[in-house]
């Protein structure tokens, strides 16, 4: 596969986990009937991500560092826009942490 279909099926995979997990705490935080819709729907979308990292055809382990750094990222973003959730400075720094090794990993990867 090339770097950028590579990319893109991980942060579709990304944003499957983490839209997933969001949609487990409102399962979670919810109450009445309509928390089974919160629950049947995490189940499916998360079903969804644990499919699409594991389709391609890759060093699992170089790319699950890789995608690391996208679950990150989208995962800030959700925590941000959807809760209103600022990222702390420990946060920001382990952040960074997480983005440089990310580079590293794809930079020298096997090619």
């Amino acid at each position: 596969m090339k770097s950028l279909a590579i990319l893109t099926l991980l942060a579709v995979a990304g944003l499957c986990e983490v839209g997933g997990d969001a949609l487990m705490r409102s399962f979670l935080h919810s109450t009445g009937a309509a928390r089974f819709g919160w629950f049947a729907a995490s189940v499916a979308v998360l079903a969804a991500y644990g499919l699409l990292v594991n389709l391609g055809p890759w060093d699992f382990g170089r790319v699950i560092g890789v995608y690391v750094v996208l679950v990150f990222l989208i995962a800030q973003a959700v925590n941000f826009f959807a809760y209103g959730i600022r990222p702390s400075l420990a946060v920001l720094v382990g952040g960074l942490m997480i983005v440089a090794g990310g580079l590293v990993l794809a930079a020298t990867g096997r090619r």
